[in-house]
């Protein structure tokens, strides 16, 4: 496994740390020194791997988002709320007051949560959020502007070149992730690149029905034929159709990545009808049973269409279809939304888990949650549950909500509504107005 890791020059030590505990993959680091050296590194580091995945920062990956190949497992790692603490720690270690002081690239969100834990004045301290358009040097003056209008000695920063360009004009704070908030997001990923790599081997199922009974012999013998499908399982299904198995893999470069599918077949060269049609509903399931009960639904789904089609359905929620250069564009879909892959990648996310987040937003029906409530819904830990309220808080996919203390006497804990059907809505509404090239 071949990791690819960008990064500062001064955060390599850090990157190293994290990665100790890894065994079994490889990594190679893009380093710059410059932001303006980010494209440049990433694009050699693309060009010149077999990467299976990428951690980066907020800053490389706003830098070079739009060079990142669509499907590549991507990570990107951030400052957390503990790292925000532990520059304030050394702060009065250092002897100085703990506010006012000046902070950039954390949320609001997140410097209020540690200043109500620390007991902090939260009028006292100013907070530019990262803000991926905006140049390095509208930061330093925001920083430089705090210091000239207020009593802030120090400045608490994630982002190297404000230090640069503040040094000998104030003393600043490095908020940068640790080690281990590193090494949390690099497990996170290596997990992810495992359980994809395992869903390319998984089983998969499908179904292939004709038009009218009496042909599922020929329809067997034709799919028989097929190269790409010698070592797969075939056998007669129902009155009109034949079921197959094989890994996932085989199906996927048979439909060239579920773009086509191979509906029609010769039976003969003096077939007047020109061929055996059929549509055909590919499945994906959590064991043989269930995957060709989603491929008999994608059947189903293929049927509607009055033609030669194909669906595929998977466990997690996504139909991708119809398939065949007569159709109209592939799209990955959720239960009628169009705009979730796009939408997904936009957010950092995979397709399954907003699709999961979409359906959550549903039965939620509007009401506010945490991130504690969040996490139990999605069957993760409270620290993965922050980091994903986090991540769609970056993308507009969330709204604060107001706060909950459910024990009088912890700590009281944000809430947040989703807003995912609101952002695929302005996406469908987008699409239809704009340019279609």
């Amino acid at each position: 496994m071949v990791i690819g890791l960008v990064l500062h020059t001064g955060h390599r030590a850090r990157f190293a740390e994290a990665a100790r505990t890894l065994t079994g993959v490889e990594f190679t680091w893009a380093v710059y020194e410059h932001e303006e050296q980010i494209r440049d590194r990433v694009r050699d580091l693309l060009a010149s791997e077999e990467l299976e995945g990428l951690l980066l920062g907020l800053v490389p990956f706003a830098r070079s988002r739009d060079l990142i190949p669509a499907g590549l497992p991507v990570a990107v790692t951030r400052s957390a709320a503990l790292d925000l603490a532990l520059a304030w720690a050394r702060a009065r270690g250092n002897g100085w007051p703990a506010t006012p002081v000046s902070i950039d690239t954390f949320t609001h969100e997140a410097v209020a949560e540690v200043a109500s834990a620390l007991g902090l004045d939260r009028s006292a301290i100013a907070t530019l959020p990262f803000d991926a358009d905006q140049p390095v040097d509208e930061v330093v003056a925001f920083h430089r502007h705090q210091l000239a209008t207020t009593d802030a000695r120090y400045v608490i920063s994630v982002r190297t070149g404000v230090a640069a360009a503040l040094d000998g004009q104030a003393a600043v704070l490095h908020a940068l992730a640790t080690p281990g908030t590193i090494r949390a997001d690099l497990h996170d990923l290596v997990l992810r690149i495992r359980r994809r790599r395992a869903d390319e081997q998984r089983f998969a199922a499908a179904v292939f029905r004709t038009p009218e009974t009496g042909t599922r012999a020929a329809l067997r013998r034709a799919l028989q034929d097929v190269p790409e499908l010698a070592d797969a399982w075939i056998e007669e299904h129902g009155p009109r159709g034949v079921v197959a198995f094989a890994p996932a893999a085989v199906f996927e470069t048979l439909t060239e990545h579920w773009v086509t599918t191979p509906v029609r077949w010769h039976n003969s060269p003096d077939d007047e009808a020109g061929g055996l049609e059929a549509v055909a509903g590919f499945g994906i399931g959590p064991s043989a049973r269930g995957s060709v009960a989603l491929a008999e639904q994608a059947a189903d789904r293929a049927e509607q269409d009055g033609a030669t089609s194909a669906y595929l359905i998977t466990d997690d929620g996504v139909m991708i279809g119809p398939m065949g250069s007569g159709s109209t564009p592939l799209t990955y879909t959720y239960r009628g939304h169009g705009g979730l892959e796009t939408l997904a990648g936009r957010a950092g996310l995979s397709p399954a888990t907003l699709s999961r987040l979409a359906a959550l937003e549903r039965s939620l029906g509007g009401r506010s949650i945490s991130p504690g409530e969040l996490a139990e819904a999605l069957g993760i830990t409270d620290p993965s549950g922050r980091r994903l309220i986090r991540k769609l808080s970056d993308a507009g996919l969330v709204v604060a909500g107001g706060s909950t203390q459910p024990h009088p006497k912890g700590r009281p804990a944000r809430l947040y509504r989703l807003a995912i059907a609101q952002a695929l809505a302005a996406g469908d509404d987008d699409s239809s107005g704009g340019d279609p090239a």
